[in-house]
């Protein structure tokens, strides 16, 4: 007899997912949730298992929805495990590295939030293009970088991704049609709607297009920029998809306090919406595998909202336990880590065992660790440098540059002159 591998979650997410922010604070969003049911419904093989999602999502102005269920193979969970047990080293990396004061600035860390990410990439096509916010590290590894990279652009060494002349909020990587990274909340938006343009401009007649997605949390939601953005997507019907990662709060405040209306899948008004479990990765790829096949076929853009959580502050200068209690976070950790649902998934589905996930997460930390060395090896960049890249000669040749005429250095008499 086949086995039936049971639901370990309860229900009662799609309870938690009916309820407005209206009707309650954040915090008590956070005290009442529970992960979307997420339970293996017959083993196809030792191999390969369909799961279900009932309850895993809403739907705003459309007729058709993703099926409730989807089919996995071990190989592919054990891909989303691994991607996203990195993240989360990554960016505890990148914690203890800020509190050690090797990273400077600006640091907004996504750990909590990885199987929004590691969905979307799941479901997209490598030719498709993302932008997103602040929050990059993450998408930034996703799309083509290394933990090498990304770390050594936060120690601002030669080795960074964008040869630390970014820092934490500028990670970019044209290859993976990765386009940042911004620093202004709410300002890819506008950008991300230029991607969809150009997809549309670009596409073959009858073919379906390239997609854009933008990243933003819940706090740039009411934006004018977003607005506006939102009425040229429609009226020209752009292959694009404004995704908010709703983690509860705008910096400090939670999504009761500001905004008048927090079910953000429904604030394109006649434009579609969903809204998706954002801890669980399966319902974010079988999720996003129905946005993307209605945007790139001439439907015009979609709302996404996607239920997610993060467990540091806002930035690494917010504790994150002033507006809200360390009991609401440890809650969430206990109750719906997306981390934790994917390691329950394999096991339940018998795919693998406690034992064999510890010994890749100690394989994991160890090569996040060995990649951070690696990157401590480089030097910080010379000068000069710090001058490319401002002004091009011309827009035909790649690389070639001039130098400004006059760059004012902090101390006078350091500073850059084109003439000397």
């Amino acid at each position: 007899r086949e086995p039936t591998i049971r639901a370990h979650n309860s229900t009662k997410q799609a309870e938690m997912f009916a309820a407005t922010a209206l009707a309650r604070t954040a915090a008590r969003r956070a005290a009442t949730a529970t992960p979307a049911r997420l339970g293996a419904l017959r083993a196809m093989s030792s191999e390969t298992a369909t799961f279900d999602l009932t309850g895993s999502f809403e739907m705003y102005k459309l007729d058709t929805a993703p099926e409730n269920s989807i089919e996995m193979s071990k190989e592919e969970l054990m891909q989303h495990f691994e991607m996203m047990y990195t993240m989360r080293r990554m960016e505890i990396t990148c914690d203890n590295e800020y509190k050690a004061k090797n990273i400077r600035g600006f640091c907004h860390l996504y750990d909590g939030q990885e199987a929004v990410a590691t969905g979307i990439n799941a479901a997209f096509d490598p030719a498709d293009d993302w932008i997103t916010s602040y929050r990059c590290h993450c998408i930034a590894l996703l799309r083509g970088g290394t933990v090498k990279e990304i770390v050594g652009e936060l120690f601002g060494l030669t080795c960074g991704m964008s040869q630390a002349k970014g820092g934490s909020m500028h990670f970019y990587n044209k290859a993976g049609h990765f386009w940042g990274g911004a620093g202004i909340v709410g300002a890819q938006v506008p950008l991300g709607t230029g991607l969809a343009f150009a997809n549309k401009y670009n596409a073959k007649p009858g073919e379906p297009m390239n997609v854009a997605i933008a990243c933003y949390g819940d706090g740039a939601a009411n934006q004018g920029q977003i607005w506006e953005s939102a009425n040229m997507a429609s009226l020209w019907k752009l292959p694009m998809i404004f995704c908010i990662e709703n983690n509860q709060y705008g910096m400090g405040t939670s999504i009761d306090r500001h905004s008048s209306h927090s079910d953000y899948y429904k604030m394109g008004n006649h434009i579609p919406g969903i809204r998706i479990d954002g801890m669980n990765v399966l319902a974010v790829k079988k999720g996003m595998e129905f946005v993307r096949e209605f945007t790139s076929t001439g439907n015009g853009p979609m709302y996404v909202e996607m239920m997610t959580y993060r467990y540091h502050g806002h930035s690494m200068s917010d504790p994150g336990t002033t507006y809200r209690n360390r009991e609401e976070i440890a809650f969430t950790r206990s109750t719906r880590d997306p981390l934790e649902f994917v390691k329950k998934t394999m096991i339940d589905a018998g795919f693998s065992t406690a034992e064999e996930l510890k010994d890749i997460e100690k394989r994991i930390r160890k090569e996040v660790q060995k990649e951070v060395m690696a990157a401590k090896e480089f030097p910080k960049p010379s000068l000069d440098s710090l001058f490319t890249h401002v002004y091009a000669a011309d827009v035909e040749t790649k690389g070639n540059q001039e130098y400004p005429d006059h760059i004012r250095m902090p101390d006078f008499s350091k500073s850059f002159w084109k003439s000397a």
